[in-house]
């Protein structure tokens, strides 16, 4: 069925639909909410927390009043109970002043604040009494959005989906399910969307994140099966260059750096297939040792691919490995492919790779594009969200012989996790960062430090460096309180001088258009960049020394270290600033844990111990690995399951064959055609 087959989508409101991903009804069933409301029963007003969300029910003592505030009408009001005085506020609401009456009763839902010692909500929803009391205790599912398309709308074309759609097919096996104490599918996705209670959310939200680790858990052991001691046609030998290169660095390695060099050339030569994970925290120097290793494979006689998320990346590999090359004199070519290259040019290059007159070769996804036929591709080098990205149909290693893979990870996951996720990997761990960096230094701050940000990071940008803002948002969202890259970038454009150069980065971009607004950034034509996590992993600018997160007590703790990572990468003392808008003493506990430390790994572990399954009252938490709803962090007992059962299940049915497993087994092929290396 087609979208406009529901009532009230015209191909007007279709369109806004397919700016989501969402094309037909069957995708409307998996577009999940990413938060809820949680609409608490009525509480006196002395319960009321600051800084969370709440109800209060009461008679109005007053008239609401108006009043002019900066050029903004502000409609107030106070409601008081014998428990204390609640102040309410909404802007650009004159109307309101008709309804709230002396003596009126209603119930008022929203955040609640301090302004001056005074318990305040700013823009509470109004409802009447008899209304609240049919949603009190209820959860109402809240969804990204595209500007035209609000959440009502969304809410409404997802229940007509339910009714019209027919029953989802079910993969996991029955004696799991009935093990694990699983819900079906289709009560599953009922309860994403619309849970009656916590624990329909809870049981609905386990069933669909055990479906994603039970996928990548079955994957996992499928290619450990297929890869363990297999031996390798590429048996490496030690070059001597390789030794001479590192001693000429103009650094000194880390401790960390040369143990990962010794693994990988352990394993180079060790006659079997390397499967390598190099993981080290943000900025700890992974990029040079997988240069290592490339120009290992390169001096054998091989050829050696390095594959980066984006192009401007990958471009910044390339000068940074062709300046190597150059300096050192090395008899090696360096090839650069990307999507953006012109059709003659992309000719020349392929036949060169064909030909073996390219010896490594770094590049995006174009890297296994049919045409690209490589001589001799001996290694592979890749990145986290390669290894983990979807609807990726070949994958680089088949472009070779059983090259050898190695994976490199900025991602600071505890070790327990880890054994888990990588079960299939050797792994080698970077710790420690190169001595020329200065550690960050951190602030945990509330709303009413914006301005003295705004100040320090024009200060900054006088002194010639650049700044990120990081918003949780794209575009304003009619349900969430948070700042959005859309409207913050106009809000800050009137705050700074005009000479400051601002402009924005998010998801929904086009890739080129986020590769041409981060190449700017790169060469120093931005000043301010207003993003969201789209940066998390991304290009290395030097000259950019500040960071500040919007509403960070909306995101993970390792997810916000990551997006720390993107500053303090070169000598110049850099900064982030953490701004809580929670008004609340466990965020600000949970935050001082970032603020206090630079160790990601530390973190990692912090936030670990933190973290309750199912908390749904934030954004996407660690970002780590390309699920749609599980969270590696939050399910880790999930995954530990996961793993069990998979094991399990290919130990008593390795080919799938019995009836119960045929689902499974059509949805597992799906499932690996789809994914980059697994």
């Amino acid at each position: 069925m087609t979208l406009t087959d529901l009532k009230g989508i015209g191909p007007k409101t279709e369109k806004l639909f397919n700016k989501l991903g969402i094309y037909t009804v069957s995708d409307l069933l998996y577009y999940f909410p990413h938060t809820y409301l949680y609409y608490k029963k009525p509480e006196p007003i002395g319960n009321l927390s600051v800084g969370e969300s709440g109800a209060v029910k009461g008679m109005l003592e007053k008239d609401a009043s108006l009043l002019r505030l900066n050029g903004l009408m502000m409609t107030s009001s106070y409601l008081r109970d014998i428990s204390g005085k609640l102040r309410l506020t909404w802007f650009n609401a004159p109307f309101l002043k008709n309804t709230l009456k002396a003596g009126s009763a209603f119930v008022f839902f929203g955040k609640v604040s301090d302004y001056k010692g005074q318990k305040t909500m700013n823009q509470p929803k109004i409802f009447s009494v008899l209304e609240y009391s049919k949603k009190a205790d209820t959860l109402e599912p809240v969804y990204g959005q595209s500007k035209g398309l609000s959440n009502a709308t969304i809410i409404k074309a997802i229940r007509q989906a339910m009714d019209v759609s027919e029953a989802q097919s079910d993969f996991i096996p029955q004696a799991i399910l009935y093990n694990r104490k699983l819900p079906g599918m289709n009560e599953a996705i009922f309860h994403i969307h619309f849970p009656e209670s916590m624990e329909d959310y809870k049981h609905a939200r386990e069933r669909l994140a055990y479906n994603e680790l039970f996928l990548f858990s079955m994957a996992l052991v499928k290619k450990q099966q297929n890869t363990d001691n297999q031996k390798s046609g590429f048996i490496l030998k030690r070059d001597a260059r390789i030794d001479t290169f590192i001693s000429n660095l103009p650094f000194t390695l880390t401790e960390g750096q040369a143990a990962a060099v010794e693994d990988i050339r352990k394993d180079l030569t060790g006659g079997f297939i390397m499967n390598r994970l190099l993981q080290g925290d943000v900025g700890s120097g992974k990029t040079i040792v997988s240069f290592i290793a490339a120009l290992e494979t390169a001096f054998n006689g091989h050829q050696a691919a390095i594959m980066a998320p984006t192009e401007i990346l990958a471009s910044q590999h390339y000068e940074k490995l062709k300046k190597i090359v150059s300096d050192s004199a090395y008899d090696l070519k360096i090839a650069l492919v990307t999507g953006s290259l012109k059709a003659s040019e992309r000719k020349k290059l392929y036949e060169e790779i064909r030909n073996h007159e390219v010896d490594i070769i770094i590049g995006t996804h174009a890297l296994f594009q049919e045409n690209v036929i490589y001589d001799d591709l001996a290694l592979v080098v890749t990145d986290e969200q390669h290894r983990f990205g979807v609807n990726q149909r070949k994958t680089l290693g088949e472009k070779g012989q059983s090259p050898h893979t190695l994976v490199m990870s900025a991602t600071p996951i505890p070790r327990t996790l880890a054994m888990l996720l990588y079960a299939d990997m050797k792994v080698s761990l970077i710790k420690s960062l190169p001595s020329n960096r200065l550690p960050i230094k951190n602030a945990v701050v509330n709303e009413s430090y914006r301005n003295k940000a705004y100040k320090f990071i024009y200060d900054e940008i006088k002194k010639g460096r650049q700044a990120y803002i990081i918003c949780p948002m794209v575009e304003d969202n009619d349900m969430l309180d948070l700042e959005n890259v859309t409207d913050y970038s106009s809000k800050i454009r009137k705050l700074f001088p005009p000479e400051v150069r601002i402009d924005k980065l998010h998801g929904k971009m086009k890739p080129k258009e986020k590769d041409a607004v981060m190449d700017r950034f790169l060469r120093r034509e931005i000043d301010i960049l207003v993003s969201t996590t789209v940066v998390e992993v991304g290009v290395d600018v030097p000259n950019s020394t500040v960071m500040m997160v919007e509403n960070a007590e909306r995101f993970g703790l390792s997810q916000l270290h990551q997006l720390r990572g993107r500053v303090g990468r070169s000598e110049h003392q850099s900064y982030c600033i953490f701004v809580d808008s929670s008004n609340s003493e466990k965020s600000r506990e949970r935050l001082q844990i970032l603020a206090s430390s630079n160790d990601g790994f530390h973190i990692a572990e912090e936030d670990l111990k933190l973290r309750g399954p199912g908390d749904i009252f934030g954004i996407r938490q660690s970002g780590a690995l390309d699920f749609t709803i599980a969270d590696i962090y939050q399910d880790k007992e999930l995954l530990r399951k996961a793993s069990e059962d998979a094991m399990y299940v290919l130990r008593s049915d390795p080919e799938l064959k019995e009836a119960d497993n045929l689902n499974l087994k059509q949805q597992l092929n799906r499932y690996l055609e789809e994914s980059y290396v697994l």
